[in-house]
This record gives C-alpha cells, sequence and structure tokens, in this order.
C-alpha cells in the first residue's frame, strides 16, 4: 500500500529482497503519551516535575526522588470506562468498553547521612504507562472512490506475473519484491489487467455507486520498569538518575468492506482470460497485526529550592531504544456479479503469515517545571514539557553474507524521512494544585493538555501516508485534554488517594491515505472520552 516501502516476510524474505518492513505511521503509534501514575499524580494533573516525594517521580524526574525523607511502598489500580464516536457523512457511530488496569507498585527506599550530602533515596517500581485499547466504527455512503482504485494506481507498471498466485512453485509474497496488497488485491480481483499486463483498474469507475463500512479494534500496552537513584545536597539540590526497561505489546484487529453497483469487474474471473465489463462488486478486507516490543531509555534530573516556597524542576528522556517483532496477515473475501447475469463469482485470498524485526527509536522528552508552597496550606504546580516526534527514528534489518551472515540493523530512510515529513514536536502543558484544610486531608486538582504531534496539512489529507502491510488504514490524535480531580487521606504511616480523570481526544481516521486524484477517502471525525477511577493506597515508614 506504498511506492516505496513494502513488507519484509521473514528472514528468507529479508536476504532475498531486501525489502523495508517499517513505515513513520508505526513509529507514532508505537509512541503514546499518556497521564497515567498514582492517583495524587494524576490527581494534580501530572505537574511534578519540580514536586517529587511521589512513586510516579520515577517516570517523569528522577531528580523529585531526592525530596523522600522517608520510605515508601504502594500500589495503584484504576478502571476506565471508555467512549468512542466516529462521526461520518452518514452520521454518528458509537462504540464503548471499561477496562481495568493494575498501573503501579513501587518501592522508594532512604539513606540518611550527616552533612551537605544530607540522603542518598534509590527506588524500584512498576508502572502501566500507556495503553491501547480503542475501538473505531463507521459508515460512508457514498465511499468516494475505492480503495481498489488506490491499489491500481501505485500498481501501475508491474507486471500482473509478478503478482499473481499461480499456485505453482512461483510464490509472489515471497519470490517478489512487490507490495503484499498490490499481490492480495490482484489474486483476489480487486484490481485487474486494463488494456495490458502492466495496467490496471480499480473497481469503482465514472457513475459507479459504493459504501464503505470500517472497523478496527486495538489492544494492548506499555509497561515501563523504573530503577532511580537520587540524593539530597543539603536540602537545596536533589539530583537523579534513571533506566526504564520497556515492555510493549500491541495487537490491531481491523475490517473493511466496500460494495460497489456499476463497478468495473472481470465477466470471468480468471486472470488469463477475461474481460472487464459492468456490474456490482463487494470485498471485504480483513487485517491482524501483532507487534511486541522491549527495549530501555535513560532519565536525568534536578530540583533546586532556593527557598522554603519554592522549587524549579527539569529533567529530560532519551529515547526508549526498542527491538519489535511484528508478525500479521491479510485476508479478502469477494463476490462479482455482472451485469445480465446471474452468476456471482466469489472466494476468498490471503496472505502467508509475515515475521520480522525491526529497531525503533522513541521521541526525546525534555520538561521543566515550577511549584510554590503557599503557607503551608497549598502546593501550585506547573510543567511544561516537548516531546520530539520528528526525530523518531527507524531502522531495518539486514543480512550480511560477507560477514558471518549476522544480522544488521541501518537506518531506514524512507521511512526516517516520512517521520520529519508527517511529524512534529508536541508541547505538553500540565497545571495542578493540592489543598490541606487539616494535615491529614488533601484536596486536589488539575489540567493537563497536549497537543498534536501531526502536522497540520497531513492532519487535513494532504499528503500521501505510507502503512505497512496490508492494513492501508490509519488515524491520527488531534489536542488531548485531561480534566482531573483528586482526594488524599493520611492516617500515621498508611495513605490512600483517590482521582478522577475525564480524558477528551480528538482525531481523523482514514480507512486509507488520500492520494492524487482522490483526497476525500472513506473516513471519520473521532471523538473518545476516557473517564478513569484511580485509587492508590501505600505505608511511609
Amino acid at each position: 500500500m506504498k511506492a516505496h516501502i513494502f513488507i519484509a516476510l521473514g528472514a528468507a524474505a529479508l536476504i532475498s529482497t531486501g525489502l523495508h518492513a517499517q513505515s513513520a505511521y508505526d513509529a507514532y503509534s508505537l509512541s503514546p503519551y499518556q497521564l497515567r501514575g498514582t492517583a495524587r499524580f494524576i490527581g494534580m494533573g501530572g505537574a511534578f516535575t519540580s514536586l517529587g516525594s511521589d512513586l510516579s517521580a520515577m517516570t517523569q524526574n528522577p531528580g523529585g526522588l531526592g525530596l523522600y525523607r522517608s520510605s515508601d511502598i504502594g500500589l495503584t489500580f484504576d478502571i476506565s470506562p471508555r467512549s468512542y464516536k466516529a462521526t461520518t457523512n452518514t452520521g454518528v457511530s458509537k462504540d464503548s468498553q471499561t477496562k481495568a488496569y493494575f498501573d503501579n507498585i513501587g518501592y522508594v527506599g532512604v539513606m540518611k547521612f550527616n552533612g551537605f550530602f544530607s540522603s542518598l533515596q534509590w527506588g524500584v517500581s512498576y508502572n502501566r504507562i500507556a495503553t491501547f485499547d480503542r475501538i473505531t466504527s463507521g459508515y460512508a455512503n457514498p465511499a468516494n472512490g475505492s480503495l481498489t482504485n488506490y491499489i491500481a494506481a501505485y500498481t501501475d507498471g508491474v507486471d500482473s506475473a509478478d503478482l499473481l498466485d499461480s499456485g505453482d512453485s512461483y510464490d509472489p509474497y515471497f519470490d517478489s519484491d512487490q507490495d503484499w496488497l498490490s499481490v492480495l488485491a490482484y489474486n483476489s480481483f480487486l484490481i485487474n489487467n486494463n488494456g495490458s499486463n502492466t495496467s490496471y483498474a480499480g473497481l469503482a469507475q465514472q457513475g459507479s455507486r459504493g459504501d464503505a463500512l470500517f472497523r478496527q479494534r486495538e489492544h494492548g500496552y506499555v509497561d515501563e520498569y523504573n530503577i532511580d537513584l537520587a540524593c539530597n545536597l543539603g536540602d537545596i539540590l536533589y539530583l537523579g538518575i534513571g533506566v526504564g526497561i520497556y515492555d510493549l505489546s500491541k495487537t490491531v484487529d481491523s475490517y473493511y468492506s466496500e460494495s460497489h453497483e456499476g463497478a468495473l469487474v472481470y465477466e470471468q474471473i480468471d486472470q488469463n482470460n477475461g474481460r472487464l465489463t459492468t456490474g456490482n462488486a463487494g470485498f471485504d478486507l480483513t487485517n491482524r497485526q501483532y507487534i511486541t516490543g522491549s527495549g530501555a531509555n535513560f532519565k536525568f534530573g534536578f530540583v533546586v529550592q532556593p527557598t522554603d516556597m519554592l522549587r524549579i524542576g527539569a529533567a529530560i528522556h532519551t529515547p526508549t531504544y526498542l527491538h519489535l517483532s511484528h508478525s500479521g496477515y491479510g485476508d479478502v473475501q469477494y463476490n462479482y456479479t455482472p451485469d445480465g447475469t446471474t452468476n456471482t463469482n466469489s472466494g476468498n485470498a490471503w496472505t502467508p503469515t509475515y515475521d520480522y524485526n525491526s529497531r525503533l527509536n522513541t521521541p526525546w522528552r525534555f520538561m521543566v517545571g515550577a511549584s510554590l508552597t503557599i503557607a503551608g496550606k497549598a502546593i501550585v504546580s506547573l510543567d511544561y514539557e516537548r516531546v520530539a516526534y520528528d526525530a523518531m527514528k527507524l531502522k531495518e534489518a539486514t543480512y550480511d553474507y560477507g560477514y558471518g551472515y549476522g544480522v544488521e540493523y541501518i537506518d531506514n530512510k524512507y521511512a526516517n524521512q516520512d517521520i520529519k515529513n508527517y511529524f512534529k514536536g508536541s508541547n505538553i502543558v500540565r497545571a495542578g494544585i493540592e489543598f490541606r484544610p487539616i494535615s491529614s486531608l488533601a484536596l486536589r486538582a488539575g489540567y493537563n493538555w497536549q497537543g498534536s504531534a501531526v502536522k497540520s496539512n497531513v492532519y487535513n489529507g494532504g499528503a500521501e501516508i505510507y502503512t505497512s502491510g496490508t492494513n492501508p488504514a490509519y488515524s491520527f490524535d488531534g489536542d488531548t485534554q485531561n480534566i482531573t480531580l483528586g482526594l488524599g487521606y493520611r492516617y500515621k504511616m498508611w495513605y490512600i488517594d483517590l482521582a478522577y480523570q475525564h480524558t477528551l481526544q480528538k482525531g481523523i481516521y482514514k480507512a486509507y491515505t488520500p492520494y492524487a486524484g482522490n483526497t476525500d477517502t472513506p473516513g471519520a471525525s473521532l471523538s473518545r472520552t476516557y473517564n478513569n477511577i484511580v485509587i492508590s493506597t501505600g505505608i511511609r515508614f
């Protein structure tokens, strides 16, 4: 589904063809930022770059760990009712689900000293820092074109002999360097020869009437295991360093269907003996994509407290250096009825399961924050963060016969250029307030805003988006807002915190990319709403 990025299937395919197996969209979709953490952290909008003294500091600013005066052990759960709206040219489709998560468990230890080197803190924690759980569905009528016409447009120039799966020893998926969606479309008659063996036509023609139905379900997670070390220098400067170990899993199940009256179809379903004619056509494209990964990042940060009232903090996160494993397949069910006949030609075609590895460097993150303590009763905190989505980097596997048949990962120059073309740095603003009417009770509120990482012309359909595999669909997130409230209670060593988080995220979905001559492809404007209830509890000793 792209002119310059193809799918690579296993080591044999990589050796024989050197195919590119990634897309810039993969990098984006695997690098989410989400407001997740302890209930106190959530209740104050995540504005903890300068505050510290919370288990979530290990995922944000390890310097904040130095503010601990005593040891801490705690855990966090949340329940998340979620609703999804997709607005198409026919109306609004609604979906919903409720998910429960175990978000965090952590421990912080403190060793105290006499003198300027006041204390040493260390911490370990598990954190679910992102989830991929969401549903997108909708119906478009008219469909304004066809996926098949797009496939035909970029397949033009390819000899159909390279695409045909004739059942003999030649396998077009493994034995050629052609795009897998082109191969699948040709063998399921979504595209047909149009006058020559190197020219193709899709189903939609002048005067055709068609509609489209789509549904995509995503699920999975990003977990981070943190190990942090911090120190307190004279109750003025707090320095910290941390390592985060990533574990990632994402599954995408997608379904896309088109039906056309007045379609351009083969009168006989036989690529070697047929002619194009007008008729009715329909197809269902099903895809499953499964990605797992692991990797590590490093965090460096500090908090400075020049007065008892004021704290200033900053932190930097390196990219997470991920090793990814990809697998999946595509399947087409089709039916065609030429005009003047009652004979419906139907069947299905499918790809083999692909399996390949890649590397991804997620965005750099830079954050600064300041907080003010007022009369010992209230804290006001403000953060700014920059996430460098345009600096993500993808690497693809190559096999070198000259040096022991080893695997080497090299920069994917096409996908990395697309990253720069599609994405920009994202700005995040976090604000929080905590008020203690009595020493044991805390009331909290917060606001968290994240700007879209997608360039406006790309978001609005002004660019051709290359994806991987045989799933041409993609979605981009717009601005995201989080409004939070929280409540905390302390009794001697024990604490319990509650938070409510209302998240509203805008976005767009496209069943396949806009392209030259057809910018209005089937898709939807998205609105996702999450209402999370978060509870944390633990002891400080």
